[in-house]
């Protein structure tokens, strides 16, 4: 294999030269570099990442640590880092953590004995009792909706908002017995944001919050959806809307409620939480909000970086919030 000396050998300059241009050093002239890459490539010069990496101590790989890997939208979420890491010659390995508290403290460990460079961490187990234990020499930024209020950054979407904006579009369509189907309820997760919305929304439009129309599942899920919502309407349960936690469970209830005998939409219209690429091929096709997958995953893969790189030394933890869309399909009457 060629070595940085043959390239500055071939190309009559000095080693250095050949490595300012391969680190693109501003300072090289652009005949002075033309001529290094030609070299390069005549030479048929490959540069040694991994020996590079050692050099800087860096492994050039992140961590991506997930509570799921086969659900529709950790899966696409997953994709999005991936592609954004890319952009920037990292890999990413990825991890489940099935939602379990002690396996999220392992990852963090796992970063900590330096196999990944940073840390981009799903939350769901940890709370915000746990955020001294985020409190770690290396980098960490927490995607999803657990905010610790520091010692890392945070890109979150907007639950609250969007929920509420979902289950005004079920009233502004006519509905006035809005359901919804959520996991367990807690304040600082998930399902207590969007719930939150979601009685936003019915107290705006002067609609009561009537608890029988608040349904829960023991995971979000599709098949818990399905169950659920066929139990909604063997039960007698009298509602016209349904707002779903996320696509997963609004597939579910889709099935459930077709297995019921329920028309979606003339009987039920129905609208999830996560603009799955699945979604939009049901039968019907599911209304959903999307909330900018990809500017969340940017985001991440950008604030890691800039924590891995120092390149702002003790800059203020930062707390992103994507913003979000409504796209309006079959199953709300679209």
């Amino acid at each position: 294999m060629a070595t940085i000396r043959d390239v500055a050998k071939a190309a009559g300059v000095s080693a250095m030269t050949v490595s300012n241009v391969i680190n693109d050093h501003p300072n090289v002239r652009p005949a002075t570099r033309e001529k290094v890459l030609e070299a390069m490539a005549r030479l048929d010069y490959r540069v040694n990442v991994a020996a590079r990496n050692l050099s800087k101590g860096r492994t050039g790989t992140i961590g991506l640590a997930v509570p799921q890997v086969n659900s529709p939208y950790y899966s696409r979420l997953a994709t999005t880092v991936i592609t954004a890491a890319e952009r920037h010659n990292l890999r990413v390995s990825i991890e489940q953590t099935g939602a379990s508290r002690e396996n999220e403290l392992a990852a963090l460990s796992l970063s900590r004995n330096r196999l990944y460079d940073g840390l981009i961490l799903c939350a769901a187990g940890l709370g915000p009792a746990d955020a001294e234990r985020l409190k770690v020499d290396h980098p960490v930024v927490i995607l999803g909706e657990r905010s610790f209020g520091g010692p890392v950054d945070h890109v979150a979407m907007p639950n609250v908002d969007a929920a509420e904006a979902a289950t005004g579009h079920l009233i502004e369509r006519g509905c006035r017995r809005i359901a919804i189907l959520c996991g367990g309820i807690d304040e600082v997760d998930t399902s207590g944001l969007r719930l939150r919305g979601y009685r936003q929304a019915l107290e705006k439009a002067g609609l009561p919050a009537d608890p029988a129309l608040t349904q829960t599942v023991d995971k979000p899920d599709m098949a818990e959806g399905a169950e659920r919502a066929r139990k909604m309407v063997e039960s007698g349960l009298d509602f016209d809307g349904l707002f779903c936690e996320n696509d997963s469970v609004a597939m579910g209830a889709l099935r459930g409620l077709a297995s019921a005998g329920v028309r979606v939409p003339e009987q039920v219209k129905v609208i999830g939480f996560d603009n799955v690429k699945e979604s939009e091929f049901l039968v019907p096709s599911l209304s959903t909000v999307d909330p900018d997958h990809d500017a969340m995953a940017e985001r991440a893969v950008d604030l890691l970086i800039r924590r891995i790189e120092a390149t702002e030394p003790g800059a203020e933890h930062e707390e992103f919030v994507s913003s979000f869309s409504l796209v309006i399909r079959e199953s709300t009457g679209g």
